[in-house]
C-alpha cells in the first residue's frame, strides 16, 4: 500500500501564474534572469512524443517504495523526448530536519560529480572547438607545473576518461593550508598506475581540468560555464555558489559544524577550493538539465544558439573501451559506475551521476532524456539512489511506443539512413481521382483552386472533375494571384476558363468570400490549392472564408488535401493575438503552424463553431516530418514570388519582415532569400547576424538592385540568407533575430509601424521596439504557443 502523504505532484499552476507575470509586460523580460525559471522546455503529453503514460505511471510506485525505506527524503524525475517534457513530478520532501519541506520540481539540487561532464567536460569541449586545446596535447603544455613525477605524458583526454594514471583523491589536509597550497600538492602528485591503460575513476583529473580552462581563458570554470554554456542555454539557475534566491529552495544534504549544508557544496575539496571546482560544486534544477539534455540532443543547439558543433559533441560522446570499461568525454556509457543507467537505453545512451543523489542520462537513438535529482544524503549521510534511477530509465525506455529512432528535425547523432528514397505520395486529388470520384458522386460542384491544382502527373483538378461522369463542375474560385497564380496585384478579376468554358470567380477582389449568388446552384464547395505553411500566405484565409459561406449556405465542404511543404512536425512562433484577425491572419494559429490545409480546415470548423458537413480526402504515403523533397511530387510555384523549396523554408521569417521598409527580394531572381534596403551597410548587418551563432543558417553580405517592387531601380545592401542546414534551421526565430538586430543598428531608419500587419502579436512587438535582444521574446509567447500545440493535437491526421 502506498502511503500517498510521501508523494507531491507539481503544481503546474504554479508555472502557468509566473508565466502570466512574465507576460504581463516587457519591463519584466529586463528583470529575467529572476523569472527565467517561467520558461522551461514545453510542456507535452506524453503520447504525443512516442511515449506510453501508464508505464510512465509505475514510477510512482517505484519511488514511494524507497521513500518508505528511508533510502532518500525525495526526489525529482523527469523525462522528455522531441525538445519537450514528457514527465515531470515531484515526490517526498526534500527538507525532513529541522523542519519538513516537500519537494517541489523547482528544487535547486547539489549536482556533485554531474559537475563534471556538465560544466567542465562541456568547457573543455568548447575550447577544444575553438581550437585553443587539443585533446591529444599533454596537459603540462598548458600546466608544466603538472609534469613534475612522470605527468608529463598525460593528454587532456586521458583525464576527460579517466585514464591518467592518477589517485581518485588526494588527502583532505592538502587542501587545509590554502588554495595555493592544494594546488602545490596536486601538482606533486605521482601517478599510481600506467597512463592510457586502466580506468580509475579520479576527482583529481576534472579539478585539474578545471585548473585548465582558466589557464586558458583567464576565467574560472564557474564565469566560463556560465557566459558559453549555462546562459546561451537558458540555464539560468545553473552554476556554482548559488545566490539567497536559489539557496531558498534548495535541498539540503548533510550538516557541517552544526549547520545545514543548503545551497552550499557538499564535496568537501570543493568548499576548500571556495566552492569552486572541475570536479564539483555545480548546482541545478531539473528543468536547467532538461534544457542541457535537449541541447545535447539537438546538435548542440539551444533556442537557436549553436552550444557545441554537432561534430564535437558527437567526439564528446563516443564510447571508448579502457580495459573493459566504456567511457566517452567526460561521460559514463557502461562502466562499473552505470547502476544509474536504463536496462533499455541503446549503445549509444551517456549520463553520469552524482555522490549527492543526482543522475542524468541522454540516449540519442531514442531521443530520451532522464533525469534524477535527490538529495539521498539528508538527513543523516546514508540513502541509496543508484538502483532506483536505472529503474526510472528503464521505465522511460520501455514506454516509448512506435518506432524508437527519431526521424525529426532533431535528429543529431543518428543521422537518416542514406538509402531512405523520396515518396511517392498521392495528394487529395490522387485520392479521389484513383476512388472513382466517389467522395463527389452525384455533387453539383464549385472547385476553389488555381494552377498548383494538379495532380501527380500534371493533370488539371479542373478537368479531371469535369470529365468525371458522376461530378458536375458548375463554377471555379480562384484565390490571390488568380487561377493561373502569376497576377501580382491588390485586386484579381473574375475571368473564364477556356478549356472548360465555366466561370472563373474571384475571391480576391471586391469580396475575399464566396457570395451567396454564386454558390446558389451548387450542393458542395472543393478546396484544392497548395499551401505553403505560414500563417500570413492567404489560401488558408480564402478556404476559411469560403468554409464560413458554404455553411450559411448549407453546402458540403470537401478539401483535397496537400503535403505541407516546409513538414508538418516543427511548430515555431507567436500565436497572433485573438481579436486582431485579418485576411493575412485568419485564425489564431503560430507562425509556422505545421498543419495541412485539411487539418485546418479541422481545426476552423470546430473553433468557429460552423455548422458545415466536412470531408477531407487525406493525402497518402506522407509523413509530417517529410519536406516536399521527399514526396516525390513536382514542385509548383504556388505563387509568383514562391520559386523554390528553399525560399518556402525561409518565408516565414523573412517574409514577416516585408510589410516594413525593407525588400525581400520581390524583383529579383531570389526572392525571401535575400533582404536589404538602400540605408543597410551589408557588411555591418552581416556580420552582426553571424556573431549570434544561429542554427543551421549563414547571412553573406550582398548588393541588389530589384526590377519590381519596393526600391524598383535602387541600390540595396543587405545580406543572403544562406541556409546551411534545414535539420536546425528555425526560420521565425531567424526572423525575429533580424529584427532585433535591425531595431538595434538602425533604429532611426527601420519603419516598424506595418510590422505588426504579419507579426500580429503586441506583446513581441513591444518587446522589440523598446530594444529587447531576441532571447527575451520566446516567453512572451511560449504560454500561447504551448496551447496552440495542444489545440492542434486533436486535428491532425498524419503520423511522423
Amino acid at each position: 500500500m502506498i502511503d500517498h502523504t510521501l508523494l507531491t505532484r507539481f503544481d503546474w499552476k504554479t508555472v502557468a501564474k509566473c508565466r502570466v507575470l512574465l507576460s504581463i509586460s516587457v519591463a519584466l523580460v529586463v528583470i529575467g534572469a529572476a523569472l527565467a525559471h517561467c520558461a522551461p522546455l514545453p510542456q507535452s503529453d506524453p503520447l504525443a512524443v512516442g511515449l506510453d503514460g501508464t508505464i510512465l505511471e509505475q514510477i510512482e510506485g517505484l519511488v514511494a517504495s524507497e521513500i518508505q525505506q528511508e533510502k532518500l527524503p525525495g526526489c525529482v524525475v523527469m523525462i522528455g523526448r522531441q525538445g519537450t517534457v514528457a514527465f515531470a513530478r515531484a515526490f517526498g520532501h526534500r527538507q525532513l530536519q529541522p523542519t519538513p519541506e516537500l519537494m517541489t520540481v523547482d528544487t535547486v539540487f547539489d549536482m556533485a560529480s554531474l559537475t563534471k561532464p556538465v560544466a567542465t567536460a562541456t568547457s573543455i569541449m568548447i575550447l577544444v572547438e575553438r581550437g585553443q586545446l587539443r585533446l591529444r596535447d599533454p596537459v603540462a603544455n598548458t600546466i608544466p607545473e603538472f609534469a613534475q613525477n612522470g605527468k608529463d605524458k598525460i593528454t587532456v583526454e586521458h583525464l576527460l576518461t579517466h585514464q591518467g594514471g592518477l589517485i581518485p583523491d588526494n588527502p583532505l589536509a592538502d587542501y587545509k593550508q590554502g588554495s595555493k597550497e592544494a594546488w602545490n600538492r596536486i601538482w606533486a602528485l605521482k601517478t599510481t598506475g600506467p597512463v592510457g591503460k586502466k580506468f580509475v575513476y579520479t576527482d583529481v583529473g576534472f579539478l585539474v581540468l578545471g585548473e585548465m580552462v582558466r589557464r586558458v581563458t583567464g576565467q574560472d570554470v564557474a564565469q566560463f560555464a556560465k557566459e558559453n554554456i549555462f546562459q546561451p542555454a537558458g540555464m539560468l539557475e545553473t552554476g556554482f555558489l548559488p545566490d539567497e534566491h536559489l539557496r531558498a529552495r534548495a535541498a539540503p544534504t548533510e550538516q557541517r559544524e552544526g549547520e545545514w549544508l543548503r545551497g552550499t557544496v557538499h564535496d568537501p575539496r570543493s568548499a576548500l577550493l571556495d566552492g569552486v571546482a572541475g570536479h564539483a560544486g555545480l548546482f541545478s534544477t531539473a528543468d536547467d538539465l532538461a534544457r542541457y539534455a535537449s541541447m545535447m540532443l539537438a546538435r548542440g543547439i539551444s533556442d537557436g544558439k549553436q552550444i557545441l558543433s554537432s561534430q564535437t559533441i558527437r567526439e564528446m560522446i563516443r564510447g571508448r573501451n579502457i580495459a573493459g570499461q566504456r567511457r566517452a568525454l567526460g561521460w559514463d556509457v557502461s562502466s562499473k559506475y552505470s547502476s544509474n543507467r536504463g536496462e533499455l537505453f541503446s549503445r549509444q545512451a551517456f549520463g553520469h551521476g552524482g555522490f549527492t543523489g543526482t543522475a542524468m542520462w541522454i540516449d540519442p537513438q531514442l531521443d530520451l532524456f532522464v533525469i534524477f535529482l535527490s538529495n539521498r544524503l539528508h538527513p543523516d549521510g546514508q540513502g541509496s539512489i543508484n538502483h532506483l534511477a536505472g529503474r526510472i530509465g528503464t521505465l522511460a525506455a520501455a514506454a516509448i511506443v512506435g518506432k524508437n529512432r527519431k526521424t525529426s528535425a532533431r535528429e543529431s547523432v543518428v543521422k537518416e539512413p542514406a538509402n531512405k528514397q523520396p515518396g511517392n505520395v498521392l495528394t487529395g486529388i490522387d485520392v479521389l481521382e484513383r476512388d472513382n470520384f466517389q467522395a463527389l458522386a452525384n455533387r453539383r460542384v464549385g472547385l476553389i483552386t488555381n494552377h498548383t491544382g494538379l495532380d501527380r502527373h500534371g493533370k488539371r483538378t479542373i478537368d479531371l472533375l469535369h470529365d468525371a461522369p458522376a461530378v458536375e463542375l458548375v463554377a471555379i474560385f480562384s484565390p490571390e494571384h488568380g487561377l493561373q497564380g502569376k497576377l501580382d496585384e491588390p485586386n484579381v478579376a473574375d475571368a473564364h476558363d477556356p478549356t472548360t468554358n465555366l466561370p472563373v470567380y474571384s475571391l480576391y477582389g471586391e469580396s475575399r468570400r464566396p457570395g451567396s449568388d454564386r454558390l446558389k446552384t451548387l450542393d458542395t464547395l472543393v478546396f484544392d490549392i497548395q499551401d505553403i505553411g505560414t500563417r500570413f500566405y492567404t489560401y488558408i484565409s480564402t478556404m476559411g472564408l469560403a468554409m464560413e459561406a458554404a455553411a450559411e449556405q448549407g453546402l458540403h465542404f470537401v478539401v483535397l488535401d496537400r503535403p505541407n511543404p516546409i513538414g508538418g512536425k516543427l511548430v515555431e512562433g507567436p500565436v497572433l493575438d485573438r481579436g486582431d484577425e485579418s485576411f493575412v491572419g485568419y485564425h489564431p494559429i503560430a507562425v509556422r503552424h505545421g498543419m495541412t490545409a485539411g487539418e485546418l480546415a479541422r481545426m476552423i470548423r470546430e473553433e468557429r463553431g460552423l455548422d458545415l458537413d466536412l470531408k477531407v480526402v487525406e493525402v497518402e504515403k506522407w509523413r509530417r516530418g517529410d519536406t516536399w523533397d521527399r514526396t516525390g511530387l513536382t514542385w509548383i510555384n504556388p505563387s509568383p514570388n514562391m520559386r523554390s523549396l528553399t525560399q518556402a523554408i525561409v518565408y516565414p521569417g523573412i517574409g514577416l519582415l516585408e510589410t516594413t521598409n525593407l525588400s525581400v527580394g520581390r524583383g529579383t531572381d531570389t526572392p525571401f532569400e535575400l533582404f536589404g534596403a538602400p540605408w543597410i551597410d551589408s557588411q555591418k548587418l552581416a556580420a552582426a547576424l553571424n556573431q549570434q551563432g544561429l542554427a543551421g543558417v549563414r547571412f553573406v553580405p550582398i548588393r541588389f538592385t530589384p526590377a519590381s517592387s519596393k526600391y524598383a531601380g535602387e541600390l540595396c545592401q543587405g545580406v543572403n540568407v544562406i541556409v546551411v542546414d534545414r535539420q536546425v534551421f528555425r526560420p521565425v526565430d531567424v526572423g525575429l533575430h533580424i529584427a532585433c538586430t535591425l531595431r538595434k543598428l538602425y533604429a532611426d531608419d527601420w519603419n516598424m509601424k506595418r510590422f505588426n500587419r504579419l507579426l500580429i502579436n503586441r506583446s513581441v512587438l513591444e518587446a522589440i521596439q523598446s530594444g529587447q535582444d531576441a532571447g527575451s521574446l520566446k516567453p512572451l509567447f511560449q504560454q500561447e504557443l504551448d496551447r496552440f500545440l495542444a489545440r492542434r493535437r486533436k486535428f491532425l491526421l498524419y503520423s511522423e
